[in-house]
């Protein structure tokens, strides 16, 4: 529960889902897709209906913004987004997998309006966690690509 915040306003909620609530979510996920695109396969629609249950736990991420407030948007959301982060080295260093995932329904109002949120609250993700079937093997970059002395 603690992240960069310097405004104190503790911009970020987190929804568990888990259980049959992930039906829900997933029956969620397919009529968002077929308003979104009302010409939608089976196959598509069925993939899904199946997202959620992909890890036995799903939080929704979202950045609850307070507007009009002195700290600007963006902060509160990056103060979200650090709270995640928060949330994917915690589940790690637990020794679970989990991953961060966003998505079509992210940006999706009527989706979000669905789910609960008020208008000016983001979605910045879902983050799905369990125990990994394998250890994937993911390259790192070199540090130097992306770090560089300046003045």
């Amino acid at each position: 529960m603690r992240a960069p915040d310097h405004g104190r306003l503790r911009p970020w909620r987190f929804y568990v889902i888990r259980g049959q609530a992930r039906a829900k979510l997933g029956n969620m996920f397919a009529e968002a897709l077929r308003r979104r695109e009302p010409s939608v396969s089976e196959a598509q629609l069925e993939k899904e209906l199946g997202k959620p249950f992909r890890s036995p736990v799903v939080i929704a991420a979202v950045a609850k913004i307070v507007e009009g407030h002195k700290v600007p948007p963006i902060e509160q959301t990056l103060s979200a987004a650090a709270a995640v982060m928060n949330i994917l080295n915690a589940a790690h260093a637990l020794g679970f997998g989990a991953k961060w995932v966003t998505g079509a329904n992210c940006y999706d109002a009527a989706f979000r309006a669905d789910f609960g949120l008020a208008p000016a609250d983001q979605l910045i993700g879902f983050v799905h966690i369990g125990t990994p079937l394998a250890k994937p093997e993911t390259p790192r970059p070199e540090p130097d690509a992306f770090v560089a002395e300046w003045g």
